[in-house]
């Protein structure tokens, strides 16, 4: 017998409940219509406190124009001010594209005999990571494919380590995220101890059924194993994790109501939510052709979704790869994202070297292939903060702490300065000519945005010393 559904349970079929979600998206197609409950949803949306997954699915139900055209003024104001315009920049680091499962999305599944298989060693690591801190990267998400034998924990542990040790000239990454298969307790202590900064699992898809046909054999096909993932992870005593979905595989109404509800159980059973949701599409891949899938959004259903998802959790990161286009990030940057992926190389081994095509080891195609700097300069041009900061999580400001900072409305007087004097480090040591002046015109513009006096005092004086050749400061 099936559970009903129970926000604080341990139990997957039950925090994200199959009858709870139909009764959802049945509710919002009885009210997607009703204008007077749609302006009562989104005057308490206004109060930033969020929204429930059935208010927001009815949000998404309503195909009003002038009510949607609201929603999204408010997720642009909500951004602005929970995260000002700043962007916090991140690549992938691919270190193994070995995998034992079947999923039927990814083009590492075991049965794809002609894809070429790749695992980095340590010292191939650190010629991928040096030609990322030349780029100007200060933050990764490692990923790695799903094999007890070649990908086991001691070497993503191992791997961790190298990369934390890697100084060359005035690069180095302080922050590593984590995207690896779901694990034990242990194995997230172990994570923990290694001092990562979020550890990141996409659910796929919340429909049980759909997700067991994508995933036909496998450590990866066990539903509940890999739905309780998170609840393991901060037992482990991680409290940063990101959630994700992979719009395209399930009908997409049924992913956004889960989704929230994944999110509400975290904050229910833990006290806090998600540090970040992502919001990939399938893509085409080695042999993975997206038509195949009958979940497929189009670009106007795309934005909605990531407007709602700003309004519905306001103090959650969201985060965007180069899986989209620059027209589809241009616009979903200004509805609630607040982290991009740039120059990324979505291929083992793809930051040293291209590959030829006999090798490829892609895990997806990029539509978005700017370089760093091209993408830096184009954040600027948009009026945005290009921020390489990593400062709460090396200060401790992680999970509750972290929300504690945002509601304190005082991102201003942290992240934005840090943003600041990130920035200015990327322009002395990696810019070109024409991105280093576009940002030293935005650093002496937003340095008077900076609403506490001593902050901005602080943040000048900082600045100087990085322009004297000093790195690191932070607030």
């Amino acid at each position: 017998m099936k559970g009903m559904y129970d926000i604080q349970s341990l139990h997957a079929e039950e925090f994200i409940n199959n009858e709870e979600i139909l009764e959802t998206l049945a509710y919002a197609d009885a009210h997607k219509n009703d204008l007077a409950l749609i302006d009562e949803i989104i005057e308490k949306a206004k109060e930033r406190k969020g929204l429930s997954h059935r208010e927001a699915s009815v949000l998404l139900a309503c195909e009003d124009a002038e009510r949607i055209n609201r929603m999204y003024d408010l997720a642009e104001q909500i951004k602005k001010d929970f995260y000002g315009n700043r962007i916090v920049l991140f690549a992938p680091l691919y270190l193994s594209n070995y995998c034992v499962n079947g999923c039927l999305y990814c083009p590492y599944h075991i049965e794809n005999g002609h894809i070429a298989r790749k695992k980095l060693t340590q010292d191939e690591i650190r010629a991928e990571v040096i030609a990322l801190q030349d780029m100007g990267h200060k933050r990764l998400a490692l990923e790695a494919g799903e094999d007890p034998l070649n990908n086991p924990i001691e070497y993503i542990l191992e791997s961790i380590n190298t990369i934390y040790g890697i100084h060359h000239k005035n690069g180095s990454i302080r922050r590593v995220n984590v995207n690896i298969a779901a694990t034990t307790v242990e194995n997230y202590r172990k994570l923990h101890e290694a001092g990562i900064g979020t550890y990141i699992l996409f659910q796929e898809t919340y429909h049980k059924e759909t997700y067991e046909k994508l995933h036909p054999h496998g450590p990866k096909s066990n539903y509940a194993y890999h739905t309780e993932a998170m609840d393991r992870a901060m037992e482990g005593g991680i409290d940063d994790v990101g959630l994700g979905v992979l719009f395209g595989l399930e009908k997409y109404r049924y992913e956004f109501a889960g989704l929230l509800m994944h999110a509400e159980h975290l904050e229910a059973v833990h006290g806090v939510g998600p540090h970040t949701i992502s919001v990939p599409r399938v893509k085409p891949a080695d042999d993975i052709d997206p038509g195949e899938f009958d979940g497929g959004i189009d670009d106007d259903t795309f934005a909605k979704i990531c407007a709602l998802i700003r309004i519905a959790v306001p103090y959650t990161g969201m985060i965007i790869s180069t899986r989209e286009s620059q027209s589809v990030r241009e616009r979903v940057i200004r509805l609630g994202v607040s982290q991009i992926s740039g120059g990324s190389k979505t291929s083992v081994g793809g930051y040293v070297r291209p590959e030829a095509e006999d090798e490829r080891s892609e895990q997806f195609d990029v539509s978005d292939t700017r370089t760093l700097d091209e993408v830096v300069g184009w954040l600027m041009e948009m009026g945005y903060i290009p921020s390489f900061c990593t400062a709460c999580y090396r200060a401790g400001r992680t999970g509750d702490r972290f929300m504690s900072l945002l509601k304190a409305g005082q991102i201003q007087n942290c992240c934005h300065p840090n943003a600041l004097l990130t920035l200015k480090e990327y322009l002395l040591d990696y810019a070109s000519d024409r991105t280093r002046a576009l940002g030293e015109a935005m650093i002496a513009k937003e340095l008077s945005n900076i609403p506490s006096e001593k902050v901005r005092e602080n943040c000048a004086s900082y600045l100087k010393e990085i322009q004297n050749g000093n790195r690191d400061f932070r607030f």
